[in-house]
């Protein structure tokens, strides 16, 4: 990956990684919990939300993390329930912004012709960065409703299942980590992209729905 292909890249992951923060922040606060907009979290400035360490993790392996948004669950008045759709408010931004990244690129392609015509010339790396957005956001969204700690996913299926469930889906949140890190270290060790077979085949039926590409 060259360097103005980072550059390219850049904006899309910054604004990806900042809404899916945001919009957990702000369902919190809508919910009844203030402690991330006490916190700063309630913006839609990168800087409040990036990790060093998870930023430079995707650019390098393609896989990282933001900081996550503290909730407290005590300041919510049905904290099951509550979770589940401040779980999920992240991931329904990233598919906001993929969608908005469709309807421009199908905008784009009506005007300008596909990518093909526009190769080195600045439309041809708007065009790029657009694809990189949608892309992005999808696989954001994908890659966090898997049902795995300490992954978005693990949260909504907390709140969906009944108590008995969702008890021992709550005691087995401890190993997640250890799952999803050993994925992908296995996906890594023999080259079968396990989270990748997971992920790409939504990216690619999203990415015909959204901007039939």
């Amino acid at each position: 990956m060259n360097f103005i292909t980072l550059l390219l890249l850049a904006p899309p992951i910054l604004i990806a990684l900042t809404f899916h923060e945001y919009a957990h922040a702000y369902a919190a606060y809508r919910y009844g919990d203030d402690t991330a907009k006490q916190l700063g979290r309630l913006s839609l400035n990168p800087l409040r939300h990036l990790d060093p360490l998870g930023t430079i993790m995707i650019f390098l392996v393609h896989f990282g993390w933001a900081k996550p948004v503290p909730v407290n669950p005590y300041r919510l008045k049905n904290p099951r329930k509550d979770m589940l759709w401040i779980s999920a408010a992240g991931p329904l931004a990233n598919m906001v912004l993929a969608l908005a990244s469709g309807l421009l690129l199908r905008f784009l392609f009506a005007i300008e012709g596909t990518p093909d015509h526009h190769t080195g010339t600045a439309m041809g790396l708007f065009i790029f960065m657009a694809i990189m957005s949608l892309q992005i956001n999808l696989a954001l969204a994908i890659f966090n409703i898997l049902p795995i700690a300490p992954l978005d996913g693990s949260k909504i299926l907390f709140g969906l299942l009944p108590v008995g469930f969702a008890k021992l889906i709550g005691a087995l949140e401890r190993y997640g980590p250890f799952i999803l890190i050993g994925l992908i270290i296995i996906g890594r060790a023999t080259d079968v992209p396990i989270l990748g077979g997971l992920i790409w085949p939504f990216v690619g039926f999203f990415s015909k729905l959204f901007a039939g590409i």
